[in-house]
C-alpha cells in the first residue's frame, strides 16, 4: 500500500513527452461532477468522455506509436447495488493490433492512493505523475488496450470507499464495458484481462469472483490478483501498531462511507476525530501523506477511539462480508504475495489460494522474496508474461494440486 507507492515512485517516476495538460483538479473540474439524477442505463454505460494525454515516455513516441486517452464518466453500483457514477481512463495504442483475433484489453486496478479526488488515477495518469505509470506502460507496449478506474468516490464526489470489495470489483468490471461502449476507442469484443497489486489485488480478486454471474459477457482470460487484502480482520489486527497503520484508518473510513450505519465518528475520541478530518481528503504520495504515516506510526487503534470498532459485531459483519474467498472465480488467477509482506499479511493471502483452489480454481500462486513494495516490482514481469500466455490461448498448470 504506502510502501509500494514510496518505492514505485522511484521505479516509475515518468517524464513527459509534452506539458500535461492544463486540467484542474478533479474537485474543481465539472467534468467529474455527475447529472443529478444520473441518467437512466446500464452498469458500464458511459455517461460522458473527453480525449485526454498520456505522457510517459518512451511509450508514447515511435516504435510504439503512440497511445490514445480518453477520460470517463461511466454508470456502475455501490456494494449494495444503488447505482452511482465513477470515473476512469480508457487507453489504446495508436499502432493497429497485429496479434490472433481481436486487440485485448487489460482493465488495470490501481493500488492505494489515498482518499481525496486529487489521487485519482484517470488525474495523475493525464499529468504524468502516476506512480504505477510504468507497469501500464509495460500492457501498452504489448499493444494491449487498458483501463484504469478511479473507482468509488475517488475523483467524483463523495468519500472513497477504500477497501469495499464488492464496489471496487464492480467498478473494475464496468470500466471494461465502458471502454467497449465508447465508439471512439474501438476496443472491440476481444479478450479481457484483470491485474492489480495491494488495493488493485483486491479489486481484481472481486473483480474474477463476480464476473461469471455480474459481467458474464466480458471474455475474461486471466486475473492477476496480487499483494490481496483477503481478509480486512486479519489485515487490520496485523496493522494494529504497526508502522503502516495509517491504511487500517483509510479502510475504517471507507467503510463508514459505503455503509454509514457503522457511525464511525461515534467511536472517535479528540485524536480520532482529528485525524478523521485530516485524512478524508489525503493523497499518501504527498507531504501530507507522509507526514500523516510518520505520525501514526506504531500506534494503536485504541489510542483514536474510546470503543475499537473492530470488536463489534456491526463492523465485524460488513467486513467479512467484503472478506474474498466464498466464491471461486471461472477465469484462472495468478496471485503473488512477497512472503515478508508487513503490511498485507502472507497468511491470509496464502489462506485465499487455498480456499480458490478447494472450490475448483485455477489458481498460479507465487511467493516472492522481500516486503510489499519489492514484491510488487519482482512479480511484474511474471504479470505481463501470465497475461500475455492468456491471451496467446496457451494452457496455465494450476498450482493447486501443490
Amino acid at each position: 500500500m504506502l510502501a509500494s507507492c514510496v518505492a514505485l515512485t522511484a521505479f516509475t517516476a515518468p517524464q513527459a513527452q509534452a506539458a500535461p495538460s492544463p486540467q484542474p483538479l478533479p474537485a474543481k473540474d465539472p467534468f467529474y461532477t455527475p447529472p443529478s439524477p444520473l441518467p437512466a442505463g446500464k452498469p458500464g454505460d458511459v455517461i460522458r468522455s473527453r480525449p485526454s494525454v498520456y505522457t510517459l515516455d518512451p511509450f508514447s513516441r515511435a516504435p510504439f506509436g503512440g497511445v490514445k486517452a480518453w477520460q470517463v464518466l461511466y454508470l456502475s453500483e455501490s456494494v449494495g447495488g444503488k447505482p452511482i457514477a465513477v470515473s476512469g481512463t480508457v487507453l489504446v495504442p495508436q499502432k493497429a493490433w497485429t496479434g490472433k483475433g481481436q486487440r485485448p484489453l487489460v482493465s488495470y486496478t490501481v493500488g492505494t492512493r489515498g482518499l481525496g479526488d486529487a489521487c485519482a488515477p484517470s488525474y495523475t495518469l493525464s499529468q504524468g505523475i502516476d506512480y504505477e505509470g510504468f507497469f501500464i506502460a509495460d500492457a501498452l507496449t504489448k499493444g494491449w488496450a487498458v483501463t484504469v478506474t478511479d473507482m468509488e468516490g475517488l475523483g467524483t464526489p463523495g468519500q472513497h470507499t477504500y477497501e469495499v470489495g464488492g464496489s471496487q470489483g464492480k467498478a473494475v468490471l464496468n470500466m471494461a464495458r465502458a471502454a467497449r461502449r465508447l465508439p471512439d476507442a474501438g476496443v472491440g469484443t476481444g479478450p479481457v484481462g484483470v491485474w492489480g497489486y495491494s488495493q488493485g489485488g483486491t479489486s481484481a480478486g472481486w473483480a474474477a469472483e463476480l464476473a461469471p454471474t455480474y459481467a458474464p459477457e466480458l471474455d475474461i482470460k486471466g486475473v492477476v490478483a496480487g499483494g490481496v487484502p483477503a481478509d480486512l480482520v486479519k489485515v487490520a489486527e496485523n496493522l494494529d501498531g504497526n508502522l503502516f497503520i495509517a491504511f487500517a484508518f483509510m479502510a475504517a473510513v471507507g467503510y463508514d462511507t459505503a455503509y454509514p450505519e457503522l457511525d464511525l465518528a461515534k467511536y472517535l475520541n479528540d485524536r480520532g476525530r482529528q485525524l478523521l478530518k485530516k485524512a478524508q481528503d489525503i493523497c499518501l504520495v504527498s507531504f501530507d501523506g507522509v507526514s500523516t504515516l510518520i505520525d501514526t506510526a506504531f500506534t494503536k487503534f485504541t489510542d483514536y477511539t474510546t470503543t475499537n470498532p473492530l470488536t463489534t459485531p456491526e463492523w465485524r459483519a460488513k467486513l467479512n462480508a467484503n472478506r474474498l474467498g466464498s466464491r471461486a472465480p471461472k477465469a484462472p488467477v495468478f496471485q503473488p504475495h512477497a512472503y515478508l509482506d508487513q503490511i498485507i499479511p502472507f497468511g491470509q493471502a496464502d489462506t485465499l489460494q487455498k480456499e480458490w483452489c478447494a472450490k475448483g480454481a485455477n489458481v498460479t500462486w507465487r511467493v516472492y522474496p522481500g516486503e510489499h513494495a519489492l514484491g510488487a516490482v519482482l512479480s511484474e514481469p511474471d504479470a505481463v508474461i501470465y497475461l500475455g500466455d492468456r491471451f496467446a490461448g496457451k494452457p496455465v498448470r494450476s498450482t493447486c494440486a501443490k
